[in-house]
């Protein structure tokens, strides 16, 4: 735990990313495990993410994120986008998943997709796409987590135009919608916003004891 905290007190929102460094394939595949093992409402994960390295896409993204430099000079970039729109399509699917994975009857799980359901279907258009896409950010909590451990820098971004992003990637045909962003790479020697101390509320304004 203690290298979990030192971790936490190395990261930091990378101002500017070092263009000369990729991260590796290996590394790839971990920070995508450790978002796949994220966790999720009723484990449905209902977003999907969408790794864009192709220059040419992200110098189109570039404008519609505030001209933000780590779009273009991070080694890679993660579009976090949730579904919208969902139902019992996407609850059946899950549901032969887990009787697949866990070697089960489907009429064992009928039940809890049943469950899932009543809970979800009646929801509105609107707050089912604002629920699903605040699961997003548990997935990019363990990107951060994983990439602190790798020392891979993120810089998770609210500030881009999300009709734009998804008129460029093509995601309302997809039934997706881009919550957020994470710029993935390596933090450049120049970036002054590495020595800067963490700024963070004292523990006896953060948290309440009841």
């Amino acid at each position: 735990m203690s290298t979990f905290i030192e971790n936490q007190n190395w990261r930091y929102a990378t101002k500017k990313f070092d263009t000369s460094k990729k991260v590796s394939t290996k590394d790839l595949e971990i920070l995508k495990e450790a978002i796949q093992l994220s966790s999720s409402s009723y484990g449905l994960q209902l977003y999907k993410i969408i790794i864009v390295e192709n220059p040419e896409i992200r110098a189109k993204l570039q404008p519609a994120s505030w001209g933000q430099s780590q779009i273009v000079d991070a080694s890679h970039l993660f579009i976090f986008a949730n579904q919208t729109n969902v139902g019992e399509t996407e609850i059946d699917s899950y549901i032969q998943n887990i009787a697949q994975t866990r070697n089960l009857p489907i009429d064992a799980l009928s039940g809890y997709g049943d469950f899932m359901k009543g809970a979800i279907t009646p929801l509105s258009e609107e707050a089912k796409n604002i629920w699903t896409a605040k699961q997003t950010y548990l997935a990019l909590g363990n990107l951060l987590n994983a990439a602190a451990e790798l020392k891979i820098d993120v810089t998770p971004m609210e500030g881009f135009d999300p009709k734009q992003y998804n008129e460029i990637l093509g995601l309302d045909k997809l039934n997706l919608n881009a919550a957020v962003v994470a710029a993935v790479g390596y933090r450049h020697d120049e970036d002054a916003t590495q020595h800067y101390k963490k700024v963070r509320k004292s523990n006896k304004d953060l948290f309440i004891t009841i």
